[in-house]
């Protein structure tokens, strides 16, 4: 073969590694940050024991990396706008690196608390810088849906295999473990990130740092009323006082995103039909999903019995369908008939199998009453996320795709927090009054087949047929 022809090859193939090298790495970066919410919860019980937490303040072990990761996300879109995708990407990888070892060299409750906030923050800069780079390889090549369903496939594995790694690390290595694992992963993405992505060009303009200051406590403020409550309760002065400061923290937000020169999100994307209409489906299908995926996990380990393994090997298949259903089955059906069909469609299944698991009774069996039911709920969350996903990425210009990152990604997060929390308080009233174990589950199953029927109606109204 002459040099010539080599030289061809060999581009040829790095046209081909490349895409397959990017798409690794930001399938990496959904599978962590959402790994690290859900591996913790096994350790819970040794954490408390070696560093000393309360009963009540163990909580915060999981509130703290949901409350930067969520309160975060906006800011962490902006600055991807601003200064790069890969930059971005790459500090955010260094942040949840520092955050997983100080949270497993933690010895005291503060230091734990303070490295799962940095946790968090870093996973605030990851998730939409990752979205960012998955446009920027992607976008106007027909890899698009494909990239998109193995992104969305990773979110339903990093969340399952969290609580496969929680068991066996705990018990074989110890908790800190559970933590550390993310440092080898953080550490090949950043050796391959420089080989995987171009740096970039950097936009003009700069940081609102009011805006910034403002929107961020604002969400964080909301985020720590709601996931407070099911301790704290709603008819509280804390929740009222927090809640309402969040609010007004919002508001100014608003108010001075429409006043500023250089806003962190330009309200006019909100006026975007299928921008507003994606993340409002985001918000509902994780205000609806995450609840289930929660109350399932309970009802197994404490009606039916299963331990905390068995519990997470009962969540396979489901994960399983997800996966396949995102990237194979949803991107073929969303090209034939369109986001809106795939969209209204997925929240009638998941509605569907959410509802038909509040029938589970409290001497039920995980053939009969939990698997037919779950993977009907796990397709239509197949069906459902990526094509709401991909719509809200798409319908911002290329110089806010950081910002609509951060807004989809805060959508589905705050949907999620909220959601839990308005199930969980309805789960604890009915429980309290109930006969039966089951039904306060059972309550929050209903619940969450109510959320996606207004998920149902809400996509139908404002996401327009589209096939793209």
């Amino acid at each position: 073969m002459s040099a010539t022809e080599n030289d061809v090859g060999t581009s040829a193939s790095a046209r081909i590694a490349r895409p397959r090298l990017a798409l690794t790495l930001i399938a990496a970066a959904q599978f962590v940050v959402i790994m690290d919410t859900s591996i913790i919860g096994v350790a819970l019980s040794d954490i408390r024991r070696d560093v000393g937490f309360t009963p009540d303040g163990l909580s915060w072990i999981f509130n703290a990396y949901v409350i930067a990761f969520g309160g975060l996300l906006l800011l962490g879109g902006r600055l991807s706008d601003l200064f790069g995708a890969r930059r971005i990407f790459t500090i955010g990888w260094v942040t949840i690196l520092a955050g997983s070892v100080g949270a497993g060299l933690a010895t005291m409750p503060w230091i734990e608390i303070a490295s799962r906030t940095v946790q968090g923050a870093g996973a605030a800069l990851i998730a939409p810088a990752a979205l960012s780079l998955l446009m920027a390889t992607f976008g106007g090549t027909p890899l698009l849906p494909r990239a998109f369903a193995v992104y969305g496939a990773s979110a339903p594995i990093g969340g399952t295999a969290g609580v496969f790694l929680g068991g066996v690390l705990t018990e074989y290595f110890g908790w800190p473990w559970v933590f550390y694992i993310t440092v080898p992963i953080a550490v090949v993405i950043l050796a391959l990130t420089p080989r995987a992505f171009s740096a970039g060009a950097r936009t003009t303009g700069r940081v609102d740092l009011v805006g910034a200051v403002t929107g961020t406590a604002g969400l964080a403020l909301t985020v720590f009323a709601i996931v407070r409550v099911p301790e704290a309760g709603w008819a509280t002065l804390e929740t009222a006082g927090t809640l309402a400061a969040g609010i007004v923290l919002l508001v100014g937000f608003g108010i001075r995103q429409a006043r500023a020169t250089h806003p962190l999100l330009r309200l006019g994307m909100l006026r975007m039909p299928l921008l507003a209409g994606s993340n409002l489906a985001q918000l509902l299908l994780g205000a609806a999903w995450i609840p289930m995926w929660f109350f399932l996990n309970l009802y197994l380990q404490n009606v039916l019995g299963a331990s905390a393994f068995a519990a997470g090997a009962a969540l396979v298949p489901m994960t399983l369908l997800i996966v396949i259903g995102m990237t194979v089955i949803a991107p073929r059906l969303a090209a034939r008939f369109g986001t809106r069909a795939m969209v209204v469609g997925g929240f009638a299944l998941l509605g569907a199998g959410v509802g038909w698991l509040a029938f589970a009774p409290a001497d039920g069996s995980y053939l009969a009453h939990v698997l037919p039911a779950s993977l009907v709920a796990a397709s239509g969350m197949a069906l459902a996320f990526v094509p709401s996903l991909s719509t809200a990425i798409a319908s911002a210009a290329p110089a806010e795709a950081g910002v609509a990152s951060g807004l989809v990604n805060t959508s589905y997060q705050i949907g999620s927090a909220v959601g839990l929390a308005i199930l969980s308080a309805v789960s604890a009233g009915v429980a309290t009054t109930a006969a039966s174990g089951a039904a306060g589950y059972s309550a929050a199953f209903a619940g969450a087949a109510v959320i996606a029927a207004f998920g149902l109606v809400a996509a139908a109204v404002m996401l327009r047929s589209t096939r793209d």
